[in-house]
């Protein structure tokens, strides 16, 4: 990290040097994103976690950018090359981009036509040509005839010389430049079917003779072209007009209309097509496909939020179903904990006696276990569950609620579910899924790779590395937002705790399988490898309910404890009593508080979690029904009102649940009765809608719906979800 960093983030992201320094030293010395938001805003002035993390980000790209310029500068004086000027252009570079150009002539390289032709000691030649002085060429040319050197007439030697203009062009930093500014402004990506490829790559159909402007191409058309390139189906270009390219470097390397001069126009129309269109297109396809994975990896992060941050049903007993139809449901009981008292599998959809029996065996579970709500499965039967459950004669006001499988037979089949239950089947480890899933989503959710949960666009075709990032990045977000009780939490939600990491996480249960239950959150730098460091950056996240200390169940960071009890020293009363009492509270005069270290922002973070400790920021579980009678996408008729649940959001639109076991989409242009730009600006996964039935294409098995107040019918491009 340099001051020069320093400066540059400052003015990208318009936030004060001062505060980009803070941040910056923090996360130099291994301070975590939550961390830094939530702990250190008088070193940060308050930044957000999303402006500490553009922060982080950018530090790394410069810091790439960096590391290539100096091997550049090495690779340079180890050839004997590197003269000051152009030691200054490669510092100077502020781009990877510009660094590269600046580069490319010196760039060791294989034989071209250019260098073959300099090899023939044709150069003179062609820097006489490119003088365009008043000469005749072919005269000149005769000149360099030698045979014994591969160049046996003037033909040959003009068109060698008109190879290293070509390559001259190509390697001009300035022309690139330009030409790349032209890309940027001009390109357009066009897709065609490849010939034969019609029936192969039918669901490309829309994309077989497509084209449109490149910089306003949103990110999920780009995706799903390269997805057809990729599968063989499409031939993919992004080149701006030609005639527009030819003429931008005409007006640097054309002088005139002399005889020379066409000869430097033939090389700049070469150069262009054959070596500086091929590199830019390909550069451009890069930055496409860059802004297009950014698109889609923060449409998947924000709908990964949504999801995790779903309202938790809380510590209550749940019934929970895993449905099918001729293998029975699988259903199992979970105490308040989420520890698994009992599982069976009932067989209501099968007839005769074995529904009566899984009726009796429900109400006698019922009435066993006395559950506080049910939990069922969406897939396979889950509807007709459901209805089984409304007519079991079950306690009245015991909820039923339908619950995502999405991803829960990948937790059932992984090794976190196998340590978990090593006793029981895929089976019975789904279904406790399932009822975790409603109790705590967020706790259950993190132990499934987050590319399973099905709230992804493209997410297979993104730059992986990144997405990972961002993923793991939204998880931690979520994790420390709510916070972690450390007495119950499991390794794998524990390991997304700021400053933990799986092996401390998994030494944390380790010790209290060993030892009992965390007592005080001093209590944890017992534990291996958790030294004052990542104590330091974890212990605010981490609650321990039923310590001594009333602190260590809330958000107040222990470093800040010594304010708090001088807050309540000065009021003659106990921690538990300020925290009780919101009258005690309003006598405190935080100026009288501030230190160095904790200053108005970390005081009045500390008097609101005094007034609710460790709150919960997720939203109230509500309990959500399907509209009854309507099971299947045959029950859905155009004009339907209908209550859903949003399961998707995409740049095209939004997936919403109807309860028929296929998602319909409300295309963007149906969200609303107003120009709607990004989807995420009307509806989040996990919202609750109303929507009319558009279209039922059974046939397609595709569902069009709309939100707005008179529906029109709904464009269907773009409906792929992965």
């Amino acid at each position: 990290m340099t001051e020069s960093h320093i400066e540059t983030i400052a003015g990208e992201l318009s936030i004060s040097k001062s505060r980009v320094r803070g941040a910056a030293d923090l996360l130099t010395q291994g301070a975590t994103v939550p961390f830094i938001a939530r702990y250190r805003k008088e070193a940060t002035g308050s930044l957000d976690e999303v402006q500490i993390t553009a922060i982080r980000d950018r530090l790394e790209q410069l810091a790439e950018l960096d590391a290539r310029r100096e091997a550049i500068l090495k690779s340079l004086r180890e050839r004997d090359l590197l003269t000051p000027e152009l030691e200054q252009a490669v510092r100077e570079a502020e781009t990877m981009a510009r660094l590269e150009d600046v580069y490319l002539p010196f760039r060791p390289k294989r034989r071209t036509r250019a260098t073959i032709a300099k090899e023939r000691g044709l150069e003179p030649l062609a820097l006489l040509l490119l003088e365009q002085g008043e000469l005749d060429p072919r005269a000149e040319a005769a000149r360099f005839v030698d045979p014994d050197k591969g160049v046996p007439d003037e033909d040959e030697a003009l068109g060698g010389a008109r190879d290293i203009i070509a390559e001259m062009v190509n390697e001009h930093a300035a022309a690139r430049d330009r030409i790349r500014a032209l890309f940027k402004n001009k390109a357009v990506i066009s897709s065609k079917v490849k010939t034969g490829k019609e029936e192969q790559g039918a669901k490309f159909r829309d994309y077989f003779e497509w084209s449109e402007t490149a910089a306003a191409a949103p990110s999920h058309r780009v995706l799903a072209m390269f997805r057809g390139e990729n599968e063989g189906a499409l031939r993919i270009s992004v080149l701006p007009p030609e005639d527009d390219a030819v003429s931008v470097l005409h007006a640097i390397f054309v002088k005139n209309s002399g005889r020379a001069a066409q000869h430097v126009d033939m090389a700049v129309r070469d150069g262009y097509k054959r070596l500086m269109s091929l590199s830019l297109e390909t550069e451009m396809r890069q930055e496409l496909r860059a802004r297009a994975d950014e698109e889609a990896i923060r449409v998947f992060a924000e709908n990964l939020r949504e999801l995790l941050l779903a309202p938790p049903l809380g510590q209550k007993t749940v019934l929970a179903l895993d449905p099918g139809f001729r293998t029975g449901c699988k259903a199992v009981v979970l105490d308040a904990q989420g520890k698994l008292l009992h599982h069976d599998t009932i067989y209501p959809h099968t007839g005769g006696a074995r529904a009566a029996e899984a009726a009796d065996r429900v109400r006698a579970l019922a009435e066993q276990f006395r559950p506080e709500a049910i939990a069922v499965g969406n897939g396979t039967a889950s509807r007709e569950t459901e209805a089984f459950l409304k007519n079991a004669g079950l306690p009245n006001g015991t909820p039923i609620v339908m619950v995502s499988e999405s991803g829960a037979s990948i937790y059932s089949a992984s090794d976190t579910a196998r340590e978990e239950f090593p006793d029981q089947d895929v089976t019975v480890r789904g279904s406790v899924s399932i009822g975790r899933r409603l109790m705590d989503p967020l706790a259950e959710l993190v132990k499934i790779d987050p590319k399973s949960i099905g709230v992804g666009q493209y997410q297979h075709d993104v730059d992986q590395k990144a997405l990972k990032r961002s993923l793991d990045d939204t998880v931690m977000s979520c994790v420390n937002a709510v916070g972690v009780e450390v007495n119950t939490a499991s390794a794998q939600l524990l390991a997304y705790v700021s400053g933990l990491g799986p092996q401390i996480a998994r030494n944390i249960v380790a010790h209290r399988d060993a030892n009992g239950a965390f007592s005080s959150r001093e209590d944890l730098l017992k534990v291996p490898r958790l030294g004052p460091k990542a104590f330091e950056q974890a212990a605010g996240f981490l609650r321990i309910g039923n310590a001594a200390n009333p602190l260590d169940a809330s958000a107040v960071h222990p470093e800040s404890y010594e304010i708090v009890d001088a807050m309540a020293r000065d009021l003659c009363c106990s921690v538990r009593d300020l925290i009780g009492d919101e009258a005690l509270r309003r006598r405190i005069d935080l100026k009288r508080y501030v230190t160095e270290r904790a200053g108005m922002p970390t005081l009045e973070d500390i008097m609101n979690e005094l007034a609710r400790p460790g709150r919960d920021p997720r939203k109230r579980f509500e309990a959500f029904s399907f509209a009854d009678g309507v099971n299947e996408p045959k029950d859905l008729k155009p004009g339907m009102k209908l209550p859903g649940v949003v399961t998707n959001v995409t740049r095209f639109g939004a997936f919403v649940d109807v309860g028929v076991h296929q998602d319909g989409l409300v295309h963007v242009s149906q969200l609303a009765d107003r120009f709607v730009k990004d989807p995420m600006d009307i509806v989040k996964v996990g919202q609750r809608v109303h929507v009319t039935v558009v279209e039922v294409d059974l046939a397609r098995n595709r569902i069009s719906l709309s939100m707005k107040r008179n529906p029109s019918p709904a464009p269907q491009k773009d409906r792929a979800r992965s």
